[in-house]
């Protein structure tokens, strides 16, 4: 019985009380769905729910007498061993062994699909993530939001949602002047502006400048009045730069299905229809010969300029018109991943929404990522070799790979800053916790290897009330729970909880692989106990793989 089962049933109970006149509530009371997750401790059962607790008051009993009621009646379910009432009105439930065991089938049989919910469907979500300035590398802090959003999209897509993963080019403004002054510069040998940026793959862009325009046959950019040669370093710069950051991502597994450039709002007109469309709302004004919008209505702590008094836009301006732009290309919900440094940047970004007409927190939603440090040799990592003084994708992955750095990246929370020990992550230890789950993962594939070449296979037989071990109990339950876990890390934007579920996951695993054997041993026949076991292992296998590919982490068969 999987957990979605049990689910039904305490449903269908429930409906069956009101239904008799056991429990008194109207039907727009009875939800239309009953929650269970796993108790915290095991010895309470193998699933719990609230619901008495939560219809008590509406049904004018106490909590712990419509638990009775609703004991009772479960209790009679097949697949239901036992049912007890705890504490102001908890039910723990405990489901006889066929019941419980019969989960390894089912996931074995959903395969890829297993975890994945509906609770999403039809709802169009916009993630922006990593967006930054075309004008250095992807630093450390960009990197973290390329693994924890890229692990979002896939949760919300295991969820049902229609996702776009979107990347947002600053590239219109101050920033790219300064860009293009410190290409110029270092083409002459002169060091970078005072503002601008240093690094060697500033020099490294200079002289790709420099080659492409020799092999184009176009004329030397050194060679033209400075303005002239700073347009030239500009558009060819930041092209190059731009296209770093895409292969970089790419090999970091992260593609975008949209790359948005922040110039084409400027360029088309977009601004300008945002500004109108709030003026038609009645939330735009002038002052001071610029043209403020009214956010102090929607709760921001003063008014913004969004037309300066010289006619050029203010930062904010772009801001409205991306907005705008994404909820008429059809998105319900535009998710937007900043830095630490962006705190300041919410309350003005829900006035615009709720300027708009729409829902603050609904129809936007702003996440924020706290600080990331490299650690080395028990020190802090404080500079890159090709950036200068900001470390960056490459720093990161040339450390300890791919998987690792995805791993590491999502497995805490965004609210916290993280210290990633270089050393620990390329060790492959239990202590490394990308490694312990991947290991788990090559576990249950070499034991399927072996069930083989020994002549254990699944479809000669299937007994799940022969799993009857305490750590099969574990296990099953951690199994039947992953997708309560997935739909929870899509409710609440955190990839982290399927991180630590699969390392809660891979040492139940460990547990069970060192206690019962798939394999026969020595003379012994092989049995139903042995093909059984061996689908708790491949259902294990299956959670393993679903849950490191909502992680873009690789599930290894061989370690």
């Amino acid at each position: 019985m999987t957990p979605a089962e049990l689910s039904e049933a305490l449903h269908a109970v429930l409906t069956a009380a009101v239904a008799d006149g056991a429990v008194t509530l109207s039907a727009d009371d009875v939800p239309s769905s009953v929650a269970v997750e796993r108790p915290r401790q095991r010895e309470h059962g193998d699933w719990a729910t609230n619901v008495a607790l939560q219809l008590a008051k509406k049904a004018g009993v106490p909590p712990r007498g419509l638990a009775d009621v609703l004991a009772e009646r479960l209790r009679s379910v097949p697949g239901v061993a036992a049912v007890d009432v705890a504490g102001p009105g908890f039910l723990n439930i405990s489901l006889d062994t066929a019941a419980a065991g019969g989960l390894a089938r089912t996931v074995v049989e959903a395969g890829a699909a297993y975890g994945t919910t509906t609770a999403l469907a039809g709802e169009r979500v916009n993630l922006e993530f990593v967006s930054a300035n075309p004008t250095g590398p992807i630093h450390i802090g960009g990197v973290r939001w390329a693994a924890v959003g890229d692990s979002l999209a896939r949760i919300l897509q295991a969820a049902g949602a229609d996702v776009t993963r979107e990347y947002y080019f600053n590239d219109h403004g101050a920033q790219i002047d300064r860009f293009a002054r410190s290409l110029l510069a270092r083409a002459k040998g002169q060091e970078a502006p005072e503002d601008g940026y240093g690094g060697q793959y500033i020099a490294d862009i200079a002289a790709q400048v420099l080659a492409d325009a020799a092999a184009a046959g176009e004329t030397d950019p050194l060679t033209l009045p400075d303005p002239e040669a700073q347009e030239a370093f500009r558009r060819r710069g930041v092209e190059l730069m731009f296209g770093e950051i895409r292969a970089k991502l790419h090999e970091f597994r992260v593609d975008f299905d949209v790359y948005f450039h922040e110039d084409s709002l400027h360029e088309s007109g977009a601004v300008q229809k945002a500004v109108a469309r709030l003026r038609e709302l009645g939330h735009i004004f002038e002052a001071d010969g610029a043209t403020w919008l009214r956010t102090t209505e929607f709760g921001d702590d003063k008014d913004r300029v969004i037309i300066k008094s010289d006619g050029t836009a203010a930062y904010i301006a772009g801001d409205l018109a991306y907005y705008l732009d994404k909820r008429e290309r059809g998105f319900d919900r535009a998710i937007i991943m900043l830095g630490a440094d962006h705190h300041g940047y919410v309350g003005r970004m829900m006035a615009m929404c709720a300027a708009f007409g729409d829902t603050p927190w609904t129809n936007l939603e702003i996440l924020i990522g706290q600080m990331v440090n490299l650690v080395k040799d028990g020190e802090p990592v404080r500079m890159s070799k090709r950036a200068g003084t900001i470390l960056t994708i490459d720093d990161l992955v040339d450390a300890v790979g791919v998987d690792a750095a995805r791993y590491a990246l999502a497995r805490s929370s965004t609210d916290s800053m993280i210290d990633l020990d270089l050393d620990l992550l390329a060790r492959a230890t239990n202590e490394n916790p990308v490694f312990y789950v991947q290991y788990a993962h090559a576990r249950t594939v070499n034991v399927g290897r072996n069930a083989a070449d020994l002549g254990v296979r699944r479809e000669d037989g299937f007994d799940p009330s022969l799993l009857d071990h305490a750590t099969e109990s574990t296990l099953l339950a951690l199994i039947g729970d992953f997708s309560r876990v997935v739909a929870q890390a899509a409710e609440l934007r955190e990839p982290h909880r399927v991180a630590r579920y699969l390392e809660e996951l891979a040492g139940a695993y460990h547990k069970w692989y060192d206690q019962r054997r798939v394999t026969p041993f020595g003379d012994e026949e092989v049995g139903d106990v042995h093909r059984t076991r061996l689908w708790l292992n491949d259902a294990t296998r299956q959670v393993l793989a679903n849950g490191l590919g909502l992680l873009g982490v690789g599930a290894p068969e061989r370690m």
